[in-house]
């Protein structure tokens, strides 16, 4: 990575081009990207060919729905480097993901890559209002998770001081925090709970303390969850969306309007289609995410269905930016809970949860099975003040969360009220559903 002065501030003007400007730049790309696959990537040629198609076939920027998608199994089968359209010779960084569910997806960065991914992260902290000057936590993963390293070079080519504290030791992270004059911090959101709860704790009051922003990502979070962020800590909070599978984080970022998130389109074509029927949605519809990086060298991935249901957010941004938006994501289309047939989403059970004064933000959902029937369980984190009460209140809070679940998702589950810092905290991601049925 250059570190000279000329990457020491971040390319903003792209933010701000012109529509026909962003339009022509976005096509250009995306004939080079497909080229590009279509010359390196066996299997994309394969399809390609299946569909008698070939890269000069493409005469617009409507002409990438006749594309072959990509899965993430596509990426799983050709374990591990088979979707590189690079040598290995200029491949300078490989990430890969945990490979708990099979192989692990393994992505590839040239030279050239990693200065896209730090203009992009670079960017998405400059559209949070961080500057040069800025003293920035980073409690995001290093190694092979995209995080941690994402969010340190696009904080550094910021002019920021980044700490790379990474994920781990809470104590330690608040002790830094606060002796350090911390301005900003990078995490996931329910790790920056975790900091406030741990606060508490140790006496410490965050709203003392310089920290006024943070961007929270990597794992889906509700807008109560935000306000809640907010409320106990005094700072704004900002969600950043990303996938390793395209960059890594730095693929979209809320602006202090916060009306949605701004996708870099000059190096990401988004689409959102029926995940059903596969075909485009109209704008505001809400549907799978589908994206096409437009700049990758080492690992192009065309029409990436990312099981991410969101929605494009129609009109101008009053920031000024002419980039796309889409609504925050609240779900997967691969994460839903079917129970008794009916369909369930964590983000469903939190927002319900989220609606009761006396709970916390901390849960787990646990699944079983008996007698061939699906059976849940939500436990729920209460407040002290909570747990204090007199047998009759605790009753009546645990009838509030179980009413305020029925109303949202349309099933009844079994309650389980526990004591604060009971569920098992994670300085990743939160693992909120226990999957325990013997199919």
């Amino acid at each position: 990575m250059t570190t000279g002065a000329a990457h020491r501030h971040p390319i903003s003007t792209p933010d701000f081009l012109s529509l026909d400007e962003l339009r022509s730049t976005q096509l250009v790309r995306l004939c080079r990207t497909v080229q590009r696959a279509y010359d390196n990537v066996p299997l994309f040629r394969r399809r390609m060919e299946e569909l008698d198609l070939e890269p000069a076939d493409l005469r617009s920027l409507d002409d990438v729905t006749r594309l072959p998608f990509t899965v993430k199994s596509d990426l799983r089968d050709t374990y591990p480097f088979g979707m590189f359209a690079s040598p290995m010779k200029d491949v300078v960084r490989l990430h890969a993901s945990s490979g708990t569910t099979g192989k692990p997806i393994v992505v590839a960065y040239t030279a050239g890559d990693i200065e896209v991914w730090t203009e992009t992260m670079a960017r998405s902290y400059a559209a949070c209002g961080w500057h040069a000057g800025d003293i920035v936590q980073n409690s995001y993963g290093y190694g092979l998770f995209t995080g941690g390293l994402g969010a340190h070079y696009g904080a550094e080519a910021l002019g920021a001081t980044v700490i790379p504290v990474s994920a781990a030791n809470t104590e330690r992270q608040l002790m830094i925090m606060k002796d350090f004059g911390v301005t900003a911090i990078c995490a996931t959101p329910s790790y920056f709970l975790h900091l406030i709860d741990q606060s508490v704790e140790m006496g410490i009051d965050m709203k003392e303390l310089p920290l006024r922003s943070a961007v929270l990502g990597a794992e889906p979070w509700t807008e109560d969850m935000r306000k809640r962020i907010e409320a106990e800590s005094g700072i704004t909070a900002y969600d950043m969306y990303g996938l390793s599978e395209i960059i890594g984080p730095g693929v979209g970022i809320e602006c202090p309007c916060k009306a949605g998130l701004h996708i870099f389109e000059d190096h990401f074509l988004a689409e959102i289609i029926d995940p059903e029927t596969l075909e485009r949605v109209p704008d505001g519809t809400e549907g799978e995410l589908v994206l096409t990086t437009l700049s990758k060298e080492a690992m192009p991935m065309i029409r990436y269905r990312t099981r991410d249901i969101t929605a494009f957010v129609n009109g101008p941004c009053e920031c000024g930016r002419n980039l796309r938006r889409i609504r925050r994501i609240g779900r997967r289309s691969d994460d839903m809970l079917i129970i008794r047939g009916v369909n369930v989403f964590p983000s469903q059970i939190e927002a319900a949860l989220l609606r009761v004064e006396g709970t916390l933000p901390h849960y787990r959902i646990v699944l079983t099975r008996e007698q061939d029937l699906d059976q849940i369980e939500v436990q729920v984190e209460v407040t002290h003040e909570a747990l204090r009460d007199e047998a009759r209140g605790l009753e009546e809070l645990q009838r509030k969360v179980a009413r305020s679940i029925e109303s949202i998702t349309g099933i009844r589950t079994a309650l389980t009220l526990v004591a604060p810092h009971t569920i098992e905290r994670s300085e990743g991601k939160a693992r909120r559903v226990i999957d325990r049925r013997v199919m």
